[in-house]
This record gives structure tokens, C-alpha cells and sequence, in this order.
């Protein structure tokens, strides 16, 4: 491990300005700017729902959700799912952004609603917008009433994507990503990724889901977790 006292002195700009790149292993994407880098034409399949992903943890929790609906034989709930290529700047490109202003997988084209929605197909993006779009669309797998169900399921969902730039952008990235290891946030963000596992074991422990007991008490709320801290603890 190199010494982290080698950016002792390192003084943050007043101004920050990206003069230069970091070296990691997304430089490329890592600009202050945002919107379309180049122009770009996205497939469209003959199903009702298009999604734009790649099988990164945030990416595949609409493919899990969208494979439960098919696996019940939801109609409607059919799609056709095409590559975003992070690595390769696709996420970027003129189409995409017209999807997600923000350039983030995944992003969802739903062209079933064309005729209630002036002619024009709902865009939808964040995974957790995507998830609850769906469920709520197919009253499936998400409380549908208010009620504490309903809070617990949302509550969940909201911890899960406030927590995950910790784990992912935070200590995945300095862990695997960044151009040599750094001590210091490795370490942080190492003990807050445990700390968030803790969190997990100790709701848990008497739990079969993240709502409850009994294979009624399943939705996107474990979908959107397992797809981070699941994988995280299958290695």
C-alpha cells in the first residue's frame, strides 16, 4: 500500500477546475459538465417496455423485478433490454440523455402509455423511480395502501439508495478503482460499508425480508438490496 502521507502536500484549490485527469479507471466520464458528449441513436424493440442498463448492482435490480412480473405472467410487462456501455461513454450519448438528464444507468422507456401521455412514451430513470413505477404500474410486489407496510417498504427503499454511493462509489471505488490505494478512505468507507452490513444483520435476525415474514412480505425494497448487499456478501 503506498503511503498516504505522500498528498500531505496536497492544498484543495478555492475554485476546483478539471485541469487534469485523475488517472482512475473512469476518468474519462469524470467531468463538471453535464449533458450529451456525442450524438447517438438507441435501439427500440417491439415490446412495451425498453430498458437501457448494463449489469452493474444498481442495473440489475429492474431486470429482476421485470423477470418476477414475467415469471407471474403480468401482461404488459414484457421488454426488450439494450447495453449502455459505461466504460465506453455510452451512458453520454445525445438519446440516453434524453432518457436521464443525469447520464446514469439504468433508464426505462415505457411506450404502453403513449396514448394517455400526449403521444409520447414515459421516460423514467433512477433505479429506484424505475422499481416503484413498475410495481405501482403492475400492483406487485410493493404495499399499494397507506399504511405501515407501505412506510416500512418506502423507508427501505430510500435507505438503500442513499446508502449504496457509500459502498459503490465510495468504497468500491477507492478499493478497486482509484490509481493506487489511499489509506484514509479506504478505511473510512470500509467501516461504513460494515456498518451498513450491521445494520442488515440486526434487522434480520427475526426477519425473513426487509417487510416482514412469509413470501407476501417480499418486494423491490429486497429486490434494490440484495442487488448491492446480497452480491456484496456472496464475494
Amino acid at each position: 500500500m503506498s503511503d498516504h502521507n505522500n498528498d500531505k502536500h496536497y492544498k484543495p484549490a478555492k475554485v476546483w477546475t478539471n485541469d487534469k485527469e485523475n488517472g482512475g479507471k473512469f476518468a474519462s466520464a469524470n467531468r463538471p459538465t453535464a449533458g450529451a458528449r456525442h450524438d447517438q441513436t438507441l435501439p427500440v424493440g417491439e415490446a412495451p417496455l425498453q430498458l437501457y442498463s448494463l449489469n452493474t448492482p444498481n442495473g440489475v435490480k429492474v431486470n429482476i423485478l421485470l423477470e418476477e412480473l414475467a415469471e407471474l405472467g403480468i401482461k404488459g410487462a414484457d421488454y426488450d433490454a439494450y447495453k449502455i456501455d459505461i466504460s465506453e461513454n455510452d451512458q453520454f450519448g445525445s438519446a440516453f440523455v434524453d432518457i436521464n438528464p443525469n447520464s446514469k444507468i439504468p433508464a426505462l422507456v415505457d411506450y404502453s402509455v403513449v396514448e394517455d401521455n400526449d403521444g409520447e412514451p414515459m421516460t423514467v430513470f433512477e433505479s429506484g423511480a424505475i422499481l416503484i413505477y413498475l410495481a405501482e404500474k403492475f400492483g406487485q410486489f410493493m404495499p399499494m395502501q397507506q399504511g405501515r407496510a407501505r412506510t416500512d417498504c418506502l423507508s427501505w427503499i430510500m435507505w438503500q439508495m442513499g446508502s449504496a454511493p457509500y459502498l459503490g462509489g465510495g468504497f468500491g471505488h477507492f478499493y478497486a478503482y482509484a490509481p493506487e490505494p489511499m489509506e484514509y478512505p479506504i478505511n473510512r468507507f470500509a467501516m461504513e460499508t460494515k456498518r451498513q452490513l450491521d445494520v442488515l444483520d440486526i434487522h434480520l435476525q427475526d426477519r425473513d425480508y426487509m417487510c416482514g415474514n412469509g413470501e407476501e412480505s417480499y418486494n423491490i425494497a429486497d429486490i434494490l438490496i440484495w442487488a448491492w448487499y446480497g452480491q456484496l456478501a456472496l464475494g
